[in-house]
């Protein structure tokens, strides 16, 4: 046997893919994607352009545009994509999927988001990860959770860290997007770190921490202190 430093063993069962199945929470419920939320999808869009910025599609010119966009990516099975509809409002608004699943080496990424302005900065919102989050974590065992976004995409990069994401590093140069050069920040959470954050995540969702108004109490980030 070599001395070489090696890694530790893991479990080597591959885990299973996710359910094409409603998810509920207190805050907001995830349905599978289907071409029927298009027409609240594009009401919610309205006027949110800047919520394109750094996908690789969208703004959509029509409520046309929107659902064949919507009933391709709801076909799909990786990414696999769920509708976001907040128990405020009853309204679809936004979308997020499990991606680029690894069975064999654990491992999973949630990404392909879009929030519209309504959603973005909410309770809801931060559910819905959460939610994804758990269920690749929790009930399907994936031991590496990881979200990627533009490296120029601020407001993604402080959402991954809110989560409990680590940065990993930034691929120059990783692909074209719209006829541009992106370069792809990359953060991760493991499954030691998971627990941590899982736990921050739920006293922060408790619904006890937010005011009449639906302001927080107390912010995510003291629940981790």
């Amino acid at each position: 046997m070599s001395d070489l430093p090696i890694g530790p063993e893991v479990d080597t069962v591959p885990r299973s893919l996710p359910a094409r199945v409603p998810i509920h929470g207190v805050h907001v419920t995830l349905e599978p994607l289907h071409r029927r939320h298009a027409d609240d999808l594009f009401a919610a869009a309205a006027g949110g352009d800047a919520s394109w910025a750094y996908l690789g599609y969208g703004p959509f010119a029509s409520e046309e545009a929107m659902a064949r966009h919507v009933a391709a990516a709801a076909v799909q099975h990786d990414p696999m994509f769920w509708a976001v509809r907040p128990v405020a409002s009853g309204v679809v608004s936004g979308w997020l999927s499990l991606m680029d699943m690894q069975p064999a080496n654990a491992s999973i990424e949630l990404g392909a988001i879009w929030f519209a302005p309504r959603l973005q900065r909410t309770p809801a919102a931060t559910e819905a990860m959460f939610l994804l989050l758990r269920l690749a974590a929790d009930d399907l065992g994936y031991r590496r959770l990881v979200w990627k976004c533009n490296a120029l995409n601020a407001a993604s990069r402080r959402a991954a860290e809110r989560l409990g994401f680590t940065y990993e590093g930034t691929l120059r140069a990783h692909q074209v997007v719209k006829g541009r050069r992106r370069d792809t920040a990359w953060f991760s959470m493991v499954e030691d770190e998971w627990p941590r954050a899982r736990a921050a995540l739920t006293a922060w969702l408790d619904p006890a921490n937010f005011a009449a108004d639906g302001s927080e109490r107390r912010a995510l980030r003291s629940f981790r202190e």
